[in-house]
């Protein structure tokens, strides 16, 4: 039976980015090495992270005077390093969920946070829009897609002051203005490789700028320096996202897998809509692409473990809600097929004829 994998995280990859790794951990570049077991230093592994960082650079369209950077920890470890290098005095975040919420955590260690709006009293379940940035803060932080919750910003705010994302899983689902972020970061696990690489974009000139000490593995400047080669680094997921850049390159860009996610997405809210069953959480103008939630409508809600069963037996895998939402959740990033979606929007139809 076919797999339709719909995994929030570590989540679904193009299947040529897979198979082209599964050759490389045999044999990699004719080497007679696995690229499991090649040395970061080699002369073979070096065009790996340029060609990464090129790629980097022309699909989002990343301006001169940005790095482009592959690191670990994950976008936990940026929510700690973001401040270390840019919070002098303030900073503003926007609460949009549980990650929004675990950044402003770690921000306050480091100075004074300002919450600019929130949404936590309808459980994260739409983007604040009507809130003001102060003009005085070093930076303004968002997550753009909130994977729990199911809601997304599509469009980069327009703010005075620095910008400052967290992109881990819509990076590469929409065009970006890069330009108006000193940094973009997020882990690749939803739409560039699998876990253990964080990518980091930050612009050059915004570093720098704090009077602390920043221990040499949290400092930007450290990986900038180093070309992300200042200690071992992720080699085999790097090697991995590379393969999801050629990827998506080759299917036409940014601007291309954008197109899917919308078809994708509106196929998939369509039927929600549609079928008495099941209804959407997010609000309808800030539903994201990326994760579609849903639950049982109130009279079906006794049904919910039934159709978990239904579905996992019809091949879909991953489908469960967030324990803090319930229900349902399809994760579409940009490797998941139109006909997975299909095949989703079937069972749901199936179901609701069986009941």
């Amino acid at each position: 039976m076919k797999k339709h994998n719909f995994n929030a995280g570590p989540s679904i990859l193009p299947r040529e980015v897979i198979e082209n790794t599964a050759q490389a951990i045999l044999d990699f570049n004719g080497s007679g090495l696995s690229i499991m077991e090649i040395s970061h230093r080699a002369k073979d592994f070096q065009p790996v992270v340029d060609e990464a960082e090129a790629l980097f650079k022309e699909l989002l369209n990343i301006p001169e005077g940005y790095s482009v950077l592959f690191l670990g920890g994950g976008a936990s470890l940026e929510f700690c390093m973001v401040p270390y290098n840019f919070l002098e005095k303030k900073a503003a975040y926007l609460n949009t969920g549980v990650w929004a919420k675990k950044a402003m955590k770690e921000a306050k260690g480091f100075g004074e946070v300002v919450e600019v709006a929130s949404s936590a009293e309808a459980n994260y379940t739409y983007i604040p829009k009507d809130y003001s940035v102060p003009a005085d803060v070093d930076y303004f932080h968002i997550t753009t897609n909130n994977t729990i919750y199911g809601t997304e910003l599509k469009s980069d705010p327009d703010v005075n002051v620095p910008l400052v994302a967290d992109m881990s899983s819509d990076i590469f689902s929409r065009p970006i203005d890069v330009s108006r972020y000193i940094c973009i970061y997020g882990g690749a696990q939803k739409n560039l490789a699998p876990a253990g690489v964080t990518f980091v974009i930050v612009k050059n000139d915004a570093l720098g700028k704090v009077s602390r000490y920043i221990p040499s593995m949290l400092n930007y400047q450290t990986h900038v320096d180093n070309g992300s080669m200042f200690n071992t680094p992720p080699v085999v997921p790097i090697y991995i996202a590379l393969q999801t850049l050629r990827w998506i390159k080759a299917n036409g860009g940014v601007g291309e897998i954008e197109k899917r996610a919308i078809e994708k997405a509106d196929m998939l809210y369509g039927e929600i809509d549609r079928n008495k069953m099941f209804v959407g959480i997010a609000v309808k103008e800030d539903r994201s692409r990326m994760n579609i939630c849903f639950v049982m409508a109130p009279e079906y809600k006794e049904l919910e473990a039934d159709f978990i069963k239904f579905a996992t037996e019809k091949g879909m895998v991953g489908i469960k809600g967030h324990r803090s939402v319930g229900g349902f959740r399809a994760s579409c990033y940009n490797a998941l097929p139109k006909e997975s979606v299909q095949a989703l929007i079937d069972c749901m139809q199936e179901f609701e004829k069986l009941h």
